[in-house]
C-alpha cells in the first residue's frame, strides 16, 4: 500500500462538509486506497481549523488509525528552524516544515495537500518537487 503525507487542508476538508473540498478529498481517499502519514504539528493545525462539533470526531478517527501520526524526533527543531529560515519569504509555518522533513526522512514525495502554491515551492533533497496527488 502507498504511503503518502498529509498536509491539514484535507484533513479539514474531511471533516468540515462544507468546506469547498470536501467532495474532492473524499472521493480521493475512497479512490485511493493508502496509508496516511502526518504530525503532531498538522493535527493540531487542522483541530484549530475544523472547529466544533467535529473535533471529536476528528480526534476519535485519529486515535482509531485514520491517520498515523508519526513523532518528530528531539533534534528535529534544528532541522525543521532551518526550512523556516529557507522559505521565511512563503512564510513557511511549523506544520508544513514537519511535513517536508517527514517527507525527507521516509523518502515519500506524495502529499496530499490543498495548498499548491506552498507546495510547489517547497523542495526535498536533490531539488525533487512534491507530488502533489490531488493534482494528478
Amino acid at each position: 500500500m502507498q504511503s503518502i503525507v498529509v498536509d491539514a487542508g484535507p484533513l479539514v476538508a474531511l471533516f468540515k462538509r462544507r468546506d469547498r473540498d470536501h467532495a474532492r478529498v473524499s472521493r480521493f481517499l475512497r479512490a485511493n486506497p493508502c496509508a496516511l502519514l502526518t504530525t503532531w504539528p498538522v493535527v493540531t493545525e487542522a483541530w484549530h481549523l475544523i472547529g466544533e462539533p467535529a473535533r471529536l470526531t476528528f480526534m476519535r478517527w485519529v486515535v482509531d488509525g485514520g491517520i498515523a501520526v508519526l513523532e518528530l524526533e528531539p533534534d528535529d527543531g534544528s532541522a525543521m528552524l532551518a526550512l523556516l529560515e529557507k522559505y521565511r519569504d512563503r512564510p513557511m509555518d511549523l506544520a508544513d516544515a514537519s511535513l517536508v522533513l517527514l517527507a525527507e526522512r521516509l523518502g515519500i514525495a506524495e502529499i496530499l495537500t490543498v495548498d499548491r502554491a506552498d507546495f510547489d515551492v517547497y523542495r526535498l533533497s536533490g531539488n525533487r518537487r512534491f507530488v502533489q496527488v490531488l493534482s494528478i
